[in-house]
């Protein structure tokens, strides 16, 4: 600390000057991290001095839309008074619709959702009139590049793949779904066509879910990872999926195909722990740049005991050496105590819904587990109004004992 204290003197950091009359003094604080050598070793302690302002505005902008929310009402309405002198905008109040997503508030958080954008995408496949079904994707096929005859026009195809990969920003139920038609957007075919419209008719019974996020504190960052090992019939190349809670709230989840095959199922899912600890560690840094630090380590959820292991285990394994790489990465996270890989049972890894077609009951459980539901409210709330309508089935969530009802 007195190395960097001496450093920012002599560059003339700053100049040392009395206060002047009326002004604040602004908080500051050390930041502290590990720099480490090429072979893992400790290189140095490194320290920061960053300084916070006593208000903070954050400001989301996308073009020519604006999203725009500070620490008290004062500098709120002071920075949108600035704004104004130096551009043309108009004050549309508080948040309710951004970019096709309609937020709707209440005293217990905030519901996200595209219900209209949802019927727009059925409307424009011609199938207001289809029958729903409960799971977006058939829990036994798996989807080829060569099955069936091509698609004369694929335009529609397209269209619809495109569209459906929007709404997976309110709807992480369907991601894998519409992952899957996305990688035939080259050459679709009939088969292609009817999982696509089999996402279409899910959407049908539940046009008006989205994502609920709940009024809560920001204890930590906690993520759950897993592998489809080899699921691929064409590459036998592996489907990586995560979800990252922050709090009680879903902030980030992906369900992606690998990009090289894995030769065992440990090495699958070790990439797939290393892609959500990338995001994580992203996520802490957008929060430290937020003034929002965080104190504890990320919890990274995998249903691998040999991931576990692997994480915090030194030597190097003949059946991890294809990994090398991911497996510094995500050792060095756990080492400078950013990172913990714990395990969890495979009935409670809810990031299955990201890499695997589901039975309904299942389905609905992990579903729910998401805070996607169909009317804004709290997963609590919504449990206790569905337990005269449906059969009761309990599970272990972090430990603790939770009822989920699922209806028939």
């Amino acid at each position: 600390m007195l190395d960097e204290y001496i450093a920012m003197l002599k560059t003339n950091t700053w100049d040392l000057v009395p206060r002047p009359p009326g002004a604040h003094v602004i908080r500051s604080m050390w930041l502290f991290r590990h720099k480490f050598h090429a072979d893992g070793s400790l290189q140095c302690h490194k320290a920061r001095l960053v300084a916070n302002g006593q208000d903070t505005a954050y400001l989301l902008l996308y073009v020519d839309d604006i999203i725009l929310t500070a620490s008290t009402d004062v500098l709120l309405t002071r920075f949108i008074d600035m704004m104004k002198r130096e551009f043309c905008m108009t004050d549309l109040g508080s948040l309710h619709h951004f970019l096709g997503i309609t937020a709707t508030r209440s005293s217990s958080g905030l519901f996200l959702s595209q219900s209209l954008y949802t019927k727009d995408i059925i409307s424009r496949a011609s199938m207001t009139s289809c029958n729903p079904v409960a799971t977006p994707v058939d829990t036994n096929s798996k989807l080829s590049a060569t099955s069936g005859p091509s698609l004369k026009d694929p335009t529609l195809y397209r269209s619809l793949a495109g569209a459906l990969q929007y709404l997976t920003f309110t709807r992480p139920d369907i991601s894998y779904a519409v992952q899957q038609v996305c990688l035939f957007m080259h050459d679709p075919r009939e088969p292609h066509m009817q999982a696509l419209r089999r996402i279409l008719r899910y959407l049908q019974g539940t046009i008006n879910h989205g994502l609920f996020l709940s009024v809560s504190t920001i204890s930590g960052i906690h993520a759950y990872s897993d592998a489809d090992w080899a699921g691929y019939p064409d590459s036998r190349r592996s489907t990586s999926g995560f979800c990252i809670f922050l709090g009680d709230n879903l902030v980030s989840w992906s369900s992606k195909r690998q990009a090289t095959v894995s030769r065992s199922s440990a090495e699958a899912e070790y990439r797939g722990v290393a892609n959500a600890v990338a995001e994580t560690t992203w996520l802490r840094n957008l929060l430290l740049e937020l003034h929002i630090p965080l104190r504890r380590a990320t919890i990274v959820y995998c249903d691998n005991v040999s991931v576990v292991y692997m994480s915090g285990d030194h030597v190097q394994h003949q059946r991890t050496k294809h990994v090398e790489i991911d497996i510094h990465f995500v050792r060095e996270s756990v080492r400078i105590g950013d990172i913990r890989v714990l395990h969890i049972p495979s009935e409670n890894q809810y990031v299955d819904i990201f890499t695997k077609g589901l039975p309904r009951q299942l389905f609905i459980r992990f579903r729910t587990s998401l805070s996607v539901n169909g009317d804004g409210r709290g997963e609590e709330m919504q449990r206790k109004e569905e337990a005269d309508n449906g059969d009761e089935v309990g599970y272990m969530v972090d430990g603790k004992h939770e009822m989920q009802v699922v209806k028939y």
